[in-house]
C-alpha cells in the first residue's frame, strides 16, 4: 500500500502511538508543514539540509524557564554584546611638545585592538558601531629641571574638536620658598557618544618656564590610550 488517506491517527490500545520503526526515516515532503500544538520531545535537532538550522520567525519569542540551563559547547554569536570594538595603545618611547602648543599624542605599541580601528594615532569608529564608549588616557609631562613645569592638560579630541580635558597647574611639595614638581602624572576618563567614522585623538599640552617639555614613555605605561563600546546603554 504506497498512499493512505486519513484525517487522523489514534493508538490501537492506551494513549501511546509509535510511528515507524528504528531505523525509518519519516519524512515531510517540502512544501507540506507539520504543527504541533502541544509539547515536542527529542534528543537532537538537526537541519534537513546544509548546516543552517533556523529556530522560529521573526517576532516569536522563545522562553527558557526557571531551573533550566542552556550549555554552550560551540560558539555563540548575536548575543548580548562583548564591548567590542576595543583597544589599548601606548607609547614606549619619550614624546617632546612645544611650549604652549597642543600636541597630538603618539603611540608606538598596540595591546589590542580588535577591530583594526585605531590606526595613525587616532581611533575610527567602525561602520556599524556607533553608541557609547568608556575612553581613558594618560600623559606623564614633564619639564627639563626641577620646578620649570607650571602646566599641563591633556584633552580628548572628537572630530579634531576638543570635548573632554583634565588640567593641572603649578602644584607641589614646597622645600622653603622652592616647588619641587618636575612631573606630573594625569589620567583622564570620559563616556563619550559616537558615531560610526568619529574619530578620537589625545592632545597634550604643557607651559614650562624654560627648556624641553616631554611626554615620559617610563615603564611604558606612562603613555596610554584605550577605549571600549558599552553594552546595554
Amino acid at each position: 500500500m504506497s498512499l493512505i488517506n486519513v484525517n487522523k491517527v489514534d493508538p490501537s490500545t492506551g494513549t501511546a502511538l509509535e510511528i515507524g520503526t528504528s531505523g525509518d526515516t519519516i519524512t515531510v515532503p517540502t512544501g507540506a508543514g507539520l504543527t504541533v500544538t502541544d509539547e515536542v520531545k527529542t534528543n537532537k535537532i538537526s537541519p534537513a539540509t546544509g548546516t543552517a538550522f533556523t529556530l522560529g520567525d521573526s517576532g516569536d519569542t522563545f522562553t527558557v524557564p526557571s531551573g533550566a540551563t542552556i550549555t554552550n559547547s560551540g560558539t555563540a554569536t548575536g548575543f548580548g554584546g562583548d564591548n567590542t570594538p576595543a583597544f589599548q595603545v601606548r607609547n614606549t618611547s619619550n614624546q617632546d611638545v612645544s611650549d604652549g602648543v597642543s600636541t597630538q599624542m603618539t603611540f608606538n605599541t598596540e595591546d589590542f585592538d580588535t577591530d583594526s580601528a585605531f590606526a595613525s594615532d587616532t581611533f575610527t569608529v567602525p561602520s556599524g558601531e556607533g553608541g557609547k564608549y568608556f575612553m581613558y588616557a594618560k600623559a606623564k609631562i614633564s619639564g627639563a629641571t626641577v620646578n620649570t613645569l607650571n602646566s599641563g592638560v591633556i584633552i580628548f579630541r572628537i572630530n579634531d574638536a576638543e570635548r573632554q580635558g583634565l588640567e593641572f597647574f603649578g602644584s607641589g611639595i614646597v622645600s622653603g620658598s622652592v616647588e619641587i614638581v618636575q612631573a606630573v602624572g594625569l589620567n583622564i576618563t570620559a563616556t563619550l557618544t559616537l558615531s560610526a567614522a568619529d574619530t578620537v585623538k589625545v592632545y597634550a599640552y604643557s607651559n614650562v618656564t624654560s627648556g624641553q617639555a616631554q611626554l615620559q614613555a617610563g615603564d611604558g605605561y606612562s603613555l596610554y590610550f584605550g577605549g571600549y563600546k558599552l553594552i546595554g546603554v
